[in-house]
């Protein structure tokens, strides 16, 4: 399976939108918590910021998707999904 294939799977497990809004603000809160990490110096703080997402993204998947996050299946393209997905809908590629 490809990226781009994976990718279209992905988004069959982010239809409902207070999912994509949840994954949203998760993405962008991780900016923040990244940026407020640097800027304040505690880098040895850093090494959370991958999951800062997850209590956002993954209580869309089970109280609004009722499916399985596909962290749990593939995590580091998953991840890697969260950021295109978060472009395409600030792009407005995505609604």
């Amino acid at each position: 399976m490809t990226f781009k294939e994976y990718y279209q799977y992905y988004l069959t497990l982010h239809q409902n939108p207070v999912n994509r809004y949840l994954h949203v603000l998760g993405q962008l809160t991780t900016i923040s918590y990244v940026v407020s990490m640097i800027a304040t110096g505690w880098w040895w703080a850093l090494f959370a910021a991958p999951f800062v997402v997850y209590p956002f993204a993954w209580s869309g998947h089970f109280f609004f998707e009722k499916n399985i996050p596909a962290a749990f299946s593939r995590p580091i393209w998953a991840k890697a999904c969260d950021w295109v997905m978060l472009k395409d809908i600030l792009t407005g590629k995505l609604k």
